[in-house]
């Protein structure tokens, strides 16, 4: 039955998918279902097919319910088999007849015909999605006025962003929305890209790449990067001329910095440790802590969140960002500037965390952020997935600046 073309991939899309959606995994651990398939198309399909779904949940969902008489369980295994029938044939346009031959195999055992015909049902209904996909309704309550212009910006995956270290390497084309930046078309091959081998760029959105920018050229003082790994800050950082001690707990994330700092030429300090129980011999001339968060703003490349966060994690998160924040500012200098960020689209990680930073504001200006984005009234920032939505978009991210 495995011998089947494309039958190994929805297999491991529906392991990734009930892993998290029954036991709250992230897409990327729950993407460990995918990593022993043969070839790179077949992980490929599976993230695909896993993402898409995750994607557009609320409104496979309702599809399936229209063509049948008696709502299937949430977690029934034939639900979660005709969303992926559904996903690869509405979002990444798999021929209907394909779709029947590569998925009700997942059901031997179970009930093959009441997915068959439900998906026949559909699709000779020539059923569609809509433009935009509908966010589950504890999500869109939490998100507010923003969800409508949020949700269109999750509709497709997102394009591929660059920081360069310098100038753009010969070959290199795309579209630049800010100094040192390159946006290409996604799919696109990064390991075949002019200037991979010479360290030339790292992919980072373009939204994570503003905090790091907001503390301007280093000019050889001293930088804290709290939570630092994988990297793409401290990178940032260390090009500009700053003196980076990048902090983090986890070694596997700081072995990839690593990585990355020698791909890139680039230099850093790097201090394995919990900033919660870390004490640093020196004051610093800058600190940017971006905060471990529930990463809700990450939901164009991660639609994970979009089911699996909610008011318990986000509590966990803002209280944690508040004891960072309340020790981070103990350790810069006088007049030394912090940068606060988050991932994040929940107040409670953002807004209501600076409102309550000891340090005095040092509000953010619009001649410092990319053209079409604005500070707030109070001299923050915050993005989300609907901004530059005709440019491709980017993440959502809060970010407040503090002067010591």
């Amino acid at each position: 039955m495995s011998q089947i073309p494309g039958l190994l991939p929805r297999r491991a899309a529906l392991k990734m998918l009930d892993a998290v959606l029954r036991r709250g995994e992230t897409l990327e651990q729950a993407g460990g279902a995918a990593n022993g398939l043969p070839s790179h198309s077949d992980r490929a399909l599976a993230r695909a097919l896993a993402g898409e779904v995750l994607r557009w949940l609320v409104d496979l969902d309702a599809l399936i319910d229209s063509a049948t008489q008696k709502p299937l369980p949430d977690d029934a295994k034939a639900r979660m088999v005709l969303r992926i029938m559904l996903a690869g044939w509405l979002r990444l346009d798999t021929p209907a007849h394909a779709v029947i031959a590569t998925a009700l195999p997942l059901l031997d055992g179970g009930p093959k015909r009441l997915a068959h015909g439900v998906f026949a049902t559909l699709s000779r209904a020539e059923a569609g999605l809509p433009a935009a996909p509908t966010l589950p309704e504890a999500v869109a309550v939490r998100w507010g006025g923003n969800a409508p212009a949020i949700a269109a910006g999750l509709a497709a995956p997102p394009p591929l962003d660059l920081t360069l270290r310098g100038d753009v390497p010969v070959g290199l084309e795309g579209e630049s929305l800010a100094p040192g930046h390159m946006r290409l078309p996604r799919g696109t091959a990064i390991e075949n890209l002019p200037g991979f081998e010479d360290g030339a760029w790292w992919v980072q959105d373009l939204a994570a790449s503003i905090p790091a920018r907001l503390l301007g050229q280093g000019e050889g003082r001293n930088v804290l990067d709290l939570c630092a790994a994988p990297g793409g800050k401290t990178l940032q950082l260390a090009s500009a001329g700053w003196q980076v001690t990048a902090l983090d707990n986890s070694p596997r994330r700081l072995e990839r910095l690593q990585q990355n700092l020698e791909r890139t030429g680039l230099s850093a300090t790097i201090e394995l440790a919990d900033a919660m129980g870390w004490h640093p011999e020196e004051q610093y001339d800058a600190i940017l802590l971006d905060a471990p968060c529930t990463a809700t703003g990450t939901c164009r490349r991660n639609p994970d969140v979009l089911h699996r966060i909610g008011p318990r994690q986000i509590e966990a998160m803002a209280l944690l960002q508040s004891q960072l924040l309340e020790r981070a500012a103990n350790w810069l200098k006088p007049g030394g500037t912090l940068v606060y960020a988050t991932c994040s689209l929940e107040r409670e990680e953002g807004e209501e965390i600076a409102a309550g930073c000891p340090l005095d504001p040092l509000p953010i200006t619009a001649d410092e952020l990319p053209a079409g984005l604005e500070p707030t009234a109070e001299g923050w920032l915050r993005t989300h997935p609907g901004m530059l939505n005709e440019a491709g978009g980017l993440d959502g991210f809060f970010v407040a600046r503090f002067r010591g």
